[in-house]
């Protein structure tokens, strides 16, 4: 187990999901949230499928763009990178970290690729890219490990396993696509499917005890 910083607060803003949590802002097919981790830069982690979208929804949650100090990119589909370029119109030189593969990272000063399981900040890791497709983050809080996917296309099993090199799993927030053997989400002790999960009743169902709601608007504390 690699060392890691235990002594870590943590917020999640959901600022693009498919549903709505907070009313007056705008759902649409996608994912995007700002991480809040103490002693460590804002994160915005995806951006959506809609860059209009993206930052209307920031404006409304009142979220500034310059305060937020690196971007990070779960993989390389349109629903999480559509906002991009809006949001890099805003902040042009802001550092985005992105999966190893993905087009055009390399030779631009401000993105920085990722390959394999990698120390972001002290308390914020990468799972590295997975399946040669998609990156999840994985924070250590005083709880566990909090660990956020974009859409979970190399399956939930595998994420978990990858992060539970950093410590023992607490949290899962995102899009967990078509993963099934929900058996596997027992030991958690929070799962805030979002976006992209097909199995999102059935979760709900399994875990009513576990299971918070996701959607635009929602905020999470750890």
């Amino acid at each position: 187990m690699l060392e890691v910083n235990k002594k870590m607060d943590m917020k999640i803003t959901i600022i693009y999901d498919n549903t709505v949590y907070t009313h007056g802002l705008r759902g649409d097919w996608g994912f995007a949230c700002m991480l809040e981790v103490a002693d460590a830069p804002v994160i915005l982690f995806d951006t959506g499928a809609n860059g209009e979208i993206l930052l209307s929804n920031m404006k409304k949650m009142e979220i500034d763009p310059s305060k937020i100090d690196e971007v990070i990119i779960s993989h390389n589909h349109w629903d999480h990178t559509g906002g991009l370029d809006a949001f890099l119109a805003q902040r042009p030189d802001i550092p985005v970290y992105v999966p190893g593969g993905y087009p055009g990272a390399s030779g631009i000063s401000t993105w920085i690729p990722v390959t394999g399981p990698a120390k972001i900040h002290d308390s914020i890791f990468s799972t590295g890219e997975l399946d040669n497709i998609e990156q999840s983050l994985v924070i250590t809080t005083p709880k566990g490990l909090v660990i956020i996917a974009g859409c979970s296309h190399p399956g939930v099993d595998v994420i978990l396993d990858e992060a539970a090199r950093y410590g023992t799993p607490y949290a899962l927030v995102g899009g967990f696509h078509g993963f099934s053997r929900l058996n596997m989400l027992k030991g958690l002790s929070w799962i805030c499917p979002t976006h992209c999960t097909q199995h999102i009743d059935d979760i709900h169902d399994m875990y009513p005890e576990k299971y918070i709601q996701g959607g635009a608007g929602r905020v999470l504390t750890f």
